[in-house]
C-alpha cells in the first residue's frame, strides 16, 4: 500500500509541476503575449521582427535545442538577446552599472498545445535599478525602448 500511495504522489508531483511549467503569466515588469503561432514560427517571426525594427540580434540561447542534442526532448524554449550599439553608448553614457542588462531579452516559449508565448521584461523595468544613478537620460532611453521591444513584438506576433 505504502508503494502504491508514494508512486501516487510522486506522479501527482510531476503532473503539478509539468502544467504549472508549462506556461508563463502575468508578472510585475513583464510584457506577455499569448499567440496562436507555433513555437518554430514565432522564433522566425521575432527574429525577422528585430532586423525589421533595426534593431540586433546580439545572442540567443535554447535549453530546448541544448537538451535535444542530450537526446531529450523538452518544450521549445529561446532567449532571444536584441540592442545597438547606439543604445549601447546612451546606457552607458548614463550608468556604467546597467551594461550588465544588455542585451535586453525576448523570451519565446512553447506552449502544451502547441502554441507559443512571447515575453518580455520592458527595458524600463530592467533598467529600474539604476534610474536613481542614470537620471533622465537613462528614464528617456528606457522608455525609447520600451516602444522599440513592443513594436518589435507586435510584428512578430502580427502573422497570427
Amino acid at each position: 500500500m505504502r508503494l502504491i500511495v508514494s508512486v501516487f504522489y510522486v506522479l501527482t508531483l510531476f503532473s503539478s509541476a509539468s502544467l504549472a511549467a508549462g506556461s508563463l503569466s502575468e508578472r510585475e515588469g513583464w510584457q506577455v503575449m499569448h499567440t496562436s503561432l507555433a513555437y518554430d514560427r514565432l522564433v522566425e517571426e521575432l527574429q525577422a521582427a528585430v532586423k525589421e525594427e533595426g534593431m540586433l540580434l546580439v545572442s540567443q540561447a535554447s535549453a530546448s535545442a541544448g537538451a535535444r542534442s542530450r537526446g531529450l526532448t523538452i518544450p521549445g524554449n529561446r532567449i532571444i538577446g536584441v540592442y545597438r550599439n547606439d543604445y549601447a553608448v546612451r546606457m552607458l553614457e548614463a550608468s556604467v552599472a546597467a551594461g550588465i542588462e544588455a542585451p535586453i531579452r525576448f523570451y519565446v516559449t512553447e506552449n502544451t498545445d502547441g502554441t507559443a508565448t512571447l515575453s518580455w521584461k520592458t527595458p524600463s523595468f530592467v533598467f529600474e535599478p539604476y534610474m536613481e544613478e542614470g537620471g533622465v537620460a537613462l528614464v528617456e532611453l528606457a522608455e525609447e525602448l520600451d516602444l522599440v521591444f513592443r513594436s518589435i513584438a507586435e510584428k512578430a506576433v502580427s502573422s497570427e
